[in-house]
């Protein structure tokens, strides 16, 4: 088959010695096609020995080239490993700083899909049995969409370099998981009895400042604390949305700060060095260096929620916390974001939670209103007469 223009099929040729030395010309029992993208040739194996598997592969790139689709023997050999080393590259790239929850989700993707599954193979049915499999493993909904997401930016990233033709629909779960948890000062304090001495601090500032405990709060060091003008920093780019953030001192987070200002003095005095870090591992902490910066807490944090009684509670709890007490305060929703860092109202709404107190709270001005109201002299009575008697 061999159309100007179209393409062709044909049996390539070689060559070898015979018994007598002498070169032979043989032709190869294996088809090729050749056809032309963007005025460049391409040739490309059948892998059959069948001249009509040629044919309709010839057919089919062909019909891919008008369409504009990506073809070629990349496109075919393209595996789910590499579109998960794509993704891996790309938060590498862009210094995202959930790198290790994207290789942690890759790592599921693996474990059901393999790393030498073709994309072409990967189906909308495909993702489908995955969802379920995930769900079956006690996987959170929203768990599981983060992971398809993971491959849904494969696919796109592959697209964009023509190593895919296509990306398959991927479901997306109903997540229903959103956290209405929030402490009462007596949980917070009986909380923080429970807790090692050397992480109270931490958890006082979370409580105080609503910020994120990993990311935003574990990582300070005492160049972030300004105890002259009393603000606690985060530099651009260390936030989750990469602005910056300043926290004004309230009497309580300044007493908080000095008091662990004057601890690592202390240990820096005896050790005669210098610690970057505000919050710190004290001397005599098991399997960790005096000085060294407090990475998590986990563990100690569970065992103090089920001493206090509140057993499952979360660190980020304060975050909702925070946005609680500063709604219960009076302070604007503008300041209030910029102070917690919550980039869209949103999201802000979110954590802004009313609990009862606060309805408590608004119905008791609303029943001093009434009563300012009733008093008037022009008001109307309705109360029925024959209740008066």
């Amino acid at each position: 088959m061999k159309n100007r223009g179209m393409g062709s099929v044909f049996q390539p040729t070689y060559t070898e010695r015979g018994p007598d030395g002498s070169k032979v010309t043989k032709m190869s029992a294996t088809w090729r096609i050749s056809y032309y993208l963007h005025g460049k040739r391409h040739k490309e194996s059948v892998h059959s020995t069948n001249r009509g598997d040629a044919v309709r592969l010839l057919k089919q790139r062909i019909a891919d080239v008008q369409a504009g689709k990506p073809v070629g023997a990349q496109v075919e050999r393209t595996t789910l490993a590499d579109l998960l080393e794509m993704v891996e590259a790309d938060y590498k790239a862009n210094g995202r700083r959930s790198l290790e929850r994207m290789l942690f989700a890759s790592s599921h993707l693996r474990d059901f899909l393999e790393d030498d599954r073709k994309a072409r193979e990967i189906t909308s049915d495909t993702l489908t049995s995955y969802a379920a499999h995930r769900l079956e493993e006690k996987a959170k909904p929203s768990t599981v969409n983060y992971e398809l997401a993971v491959l849904r930016r494969g696919f796109r990233l592959a697209k964009r370099a023509g190593k895919v033709a296509s990306c398959p629909e991927a479901p997306m779960l109903h997540v229903d998981n959103v956290r209405k948890g929030f402490f009462e000062r007596a949980q917070y304090e009986a909380v923080l009895s429970h807790l090692p001495q050397f992480l109270r601090p931490v958890a006082a500032v979370a409580y105080i400042t609503g910020w994120r405990t990993k990311s935003e709060l574990l990582t300070r060091q005492w160049r972030h604390v300004d105890f002259a003008d009393g603000w606690l920093r985060l530099e651009p780019g260390e936030s989750k949305n990469s602005d910056a953030r300043n926290f004004p001192f309230t009497p309580e987070l300044r007493t908080v700060l000095e008091a662990q200002r004057e601890l690592v003095r202390q240990i820096e005095k005896a050790q005669g060095v210098i610690i970057p870090w505000v919050f710190i591992h004290p001397p005599g902490t098991a399997r960790c260096e005096a000085g060294s910066r407090i990475k998590n807490f986990r563990g100690a944090w569970a065992k103090a929620c089920k001493a206090a009684g509140l057993p499952g509670r979360l660190v980020h709890d304060f975050r909702r916390t925070a946005v609680r007490n500063l709604e219960r305060a009076g302070v604007s929703r503008s300041a209030a974001m910029k102070l917690t860092g919550h980039k869209t109202e949103a999201v802000y709404r979110r954590y802004a939670i009313v609990d009862s107190t606060m309805l408590q709270e608004a119905v008791d001005k609303l029943g001093a209103l009434h009563a300012v109201e009733a008093n008037s002299p022009r008001s109307v009575q309705v109360v029925p007469v024959s209740a008066r008697k």
